[in-house]
């Protein structure tokens, strides 16, 4: 073969335009729920969620996703590629139109879960396929253009839903969904050839069931804790008793011949280091995302549409830099371009908190800016790393164990960070709210949202809640922001330590490929 022979699909970048497609209605779902919960928290327009409500409705989605995403990334190897995203699409579609009729929280959740069913068969095959169509030269370049979108999808997401929450019902921001899926489900079915692995592994039904009652046992007793305190024996028990199945399901893993997720491939840095800055980083991301929705839309009075407006910057920075990574990963090597993007992120995130009620909103868009720069350097080099470090028949292995560590870190992220934040709260606002009646004082101590649903049935004596609930509001927030600053900054040490500079380790690749292979035989 001639070194020069492209080996790539020749419908290779139709095909990425396709998968742009059927990955753009999993991330838009999620940046369009931002926006929407305030609205969810609203006793009248909404639902009346809760504080922890509004975390499950979010972390339904991730968990089961994260929990399903090795097993599925398994089965689209062995039965199709592409039939799996089309299922995906099909499951996604109909969660979404259970999600925009739910009647109460608990139906939300439940539909927001059977969601994370549908993105955990879509999710890991668009990075199979990208890397089984695109020769090895142009997948760094294919990998930019999807990370890319992923920031499209951010910046389209919150001003759609904005735009719907001021014109229709909270639902409409679910059905929004409905023709994105219609046009992929089409397109697929035309362009994207079907694919397998040649050799797949059998599926690790123990392990998936360990994985998603860890991180459910675990997560939970994040939030309810946040929610109700910790002092309680069953918050400590849901805690304890998920890192225990955690630990179980590691344990499984090392010994499994036919593991959902190969723990030996996280002894390679190659792999392992950026896989830990992925979820180092959406842990951040995601916990500081879910509560500057509510400092928009309530502590700065912005409507839905406008708050979607807002973070704008931070999607169209990911969107413009996202693309040219792979570029300056070629020229300044992965250590130096990744070092860069985590401190643009860890410096964004701590500059929110000194943020306060009145500062200039253009000073909040210029953090939300850096933010987006910084994790567009990051993302690209971190998923071309993980994916470059697995031969193409495995890369559904490389695609599950990435967005399974992107989605876990983001749920973890909103548990902790919601859950820090809403307990700083609680202990701020209770001075404030001891001469409310008890139903009342409840409501204002749960979260800001009850707060201001309080504040309004109290005619004038409401401002003084108001005045003390947006105070408290904004100093828990800076304790979260604080906290999220120090874990994209410990990504920087990780990169220092174990990511390699401008000199390539190839041996690495084939050294986690053998590995790999191995333990799928």
């Amino acid at each position: 073969m001639e070194p020069h022979e492209n080996t790539g699909h020749p419908r290779r970048w139709a095909i990425l335009g396709v998968l742009v497609i059927s990955l753009l209605v999993v991330v838009l779902d999620n940046t369009i729920l931002n926006v929407a919960l305030r609205t969810l928290a609203d006793p009248v327009h909404g639902l009346g969620a809760s504080q922890g409500e509004l975390e499950w409705s979010i972390n339904s989605y991730t968990l089961v996703f994260a929990g399903l995403l090795f097993t599925f990334g398994v089965l689209g190897d062995r039965n199709g590629r592409r039939r799996f995203l089309l299922i995906g699409l099909a499951l996604f579609g109909l969660a979404s139109l259970l999600s925009a009729y739910a009647q109460n929280p608990a139906q939300l959740i439940a539909a927001r879960a059977l969601m994370g069913v549908g993105g955990a068969a879509i999710m890991p095959v668009t990075l199979s396929i990208i890397s089984n169509v695109f020769d090895p030269r142009e997948r760094a370049r294919a990998i930019g253009i999807w990370a890319g979108a992923v920031g499209l999808a951010v910046a389209i997401g919150p001003i759609l839903g904005g735009a719907l929450l001021e014109n229709f019902w909270w639902g409409s921001v679910f059905l929004i969904n409905l023709p994105v899926v219609a046009i992929g489900l089409v397109l697929v079915a035309v362009l994207v050839p079907e694919s397998r692995d040649p050799h797949p592994g059998r599926v690790d039904l123990l392990g998936v069931l360990l994985s998603v009652v860890g991180l459910v046992a675990l997560t939970y007793g994040i939030i309810d804790g946040g929610e109700h305190g910790f002092g309680r024996p069953i918050v400590w028990a849901a805690i304890v008793g998920g890192l225990v199945v955690l630990a179980w399901f590691v344990d499984h893993e090392r010994r499994s011949d036919h593991p959902s997720l190969d723990v030996r491939l996280f002894r390679v840095p190659r792999f392992a280091a950026p896989v830990a800055i992925v979820g180092l980083v959406f842990f951040a991301a995601m916990g500081v995302l879910f509560f500057s929705s509510f400092y928009l839309q309530l502590v700065r009075g912005y409507s839905p549409l406008e708050t979607g407006l807002l973070f704008l910057p931070f999607a169209g920075a990911q969107l413009v830099f996202a693309p040219r990574s792979a570029a300056m990963v070629r020229r300044y090597g992965g250590r130096a371009v990744a070092v860069v993007g985590l401190a643009l992120t860890a410096v964004a995130l701590g500059a929110l908190a000194v943020v306060g009620e009145t500062t200039p909103i253009w000073v909040v868009l210029l953090f939300f800016f850096l933010q987006g720069a910084g994790m567009a350097n990051i993302m690209p080099p971190a998923t071309e790393s993980i994916m470059s470090a697995l031969p193409r028949e495995k890369a559904g292995v490389g695609s599950a164990v990435s967005n399974t560590i992107r989605q876990v870190g983001g749920a973890l992220g909103v548990a902790v960070l919601g859950s820090v934040l809403s307990a700083l709260y609680r202990a701020d606002i209770a001075t404030a709210v001891d001469a409310l009646p008890a139903p009342a004082r409840e409501a204002a101590t749960e979260s800001i949202a009850g707060a201001y649903a309080t504040a309004a049935q109290l005619g004038p004596g409401g401002a003084a809640l108001i005045a003390a609930a947006n105070e408290s509001y904004v100093s828990a927030m800076h304790w979260a922001a604080g906290l999220a600053a120090a874990v994209a900054a410990l990504g920087i040490l990780v990169v220092l330590r174990w990511i390699p500079g401008r000199a390539a380790e190839p041996a690495a690749a084939s050294v986690v490929g053998e590995r790999e292979l191995a333990g799928t035989a």
